[in-house]
């Protein structure tokens, strides 16, 4: 499946601020990170969830040096159509190591947990990731109950970054989420960014996001082509 044209008149700009909250070494030679974001929009997987309004998301984890991890993740959320829910929290434990010079490992479970929500939304994640190069990656997620189906998702990306030079790259993302067709079709979704590093740790971001008309369907009116421009910390 392609990727619809852009249509000017469902753009959607968004204006996210990311920023480092905490990034400290302990004596148990680990790190603790958090984070705050700020953004007109959530978007994920090609379709909004905060009906294209301002949503917010802070996080912390924790590292060790043999490449576990630990990570809780709470942002705002307003779905369509409505099911009272107002907020997700996602919990992940994970392990991520280079496995030679060029190549790295990523894999976690994870839960997500939406509170005040109506039925039954939440649902658990196992996603691998494989890098090659820190430029070429691909990963696979399988997901429980992949959007309150009671059914089982799978999304495979795959991703680019490409250097132009010191503050410039392109980065590129195609996706594909398969849903039990008992559900919905499966569809596909992607992105192209163009970020600018132009004052260290700080980027602009200017992304192009796209979606089939199977997506569309899907989510009538929070999918399609939209364009997102976002301030961020570089990790």
């Amino acid at each position: 499946m392609h990727l619809e044209k852009i249509q000017a008149t469902r753009k959607v700009v968004a204006v996210a601020i990311s920023v480092l909250l905490l990034g400290a070494a302990t004596s148990v030679q680990a790190d603790v990170f958090g984070s705050v974001v700020f953004t007109p929009d959530d978007e994920w997987r090609g379709s909004s969830r905060a009906r294209e309004k301002p949503a917010v998301q802070t996080g912390v984890e924790y590292a060790r040096d043999s490449g576990f991890y630990a990570s809780v993740l709470g942002s705002s959320v307003k779905f369509k159509p409505d099911n009272n829910a107002n907020s997700e929290f996602d919990v992940s434990l994970g392990w991520s190591s280079k496995l030679a010079q060029d190549r790295a490992l990523d894999t976690y479970h994870a839960r997500h947990q939406y509170s005040g929500a109506q039925g039954s939304p939440s649902w658990n994640e196992v996603n691998a990731m494989v890098t090659w190069r820190d430029c070429y990656w691909l990963s696979v997620e399988r997901c429980t109950n992949a959007m309150a189906s009671k059914a089982t998702g799978i999304d495979t990306l795959v991703g680019m970054r490409h250097p132009v030079n010191d503050p410039w790259r392109i980065e590129g993302t195609l996706a594909h989420y398969f849903l039990d067709s008992a559900y919905a079709d499966s569809y596909t979704h992607g992105s192209l960014s163009v970020v600018w590093k132009f004052q260290a740790p700080f980027e602009a971001r200017l992304t192009l996001h796209g979606t089939d008309s199977a997506a569309n369907r899907m989510f009538p009116g929070m999918a399609g082509s939209r364009v997102e421009f976002a301030l961020q910390t570089a990790s």
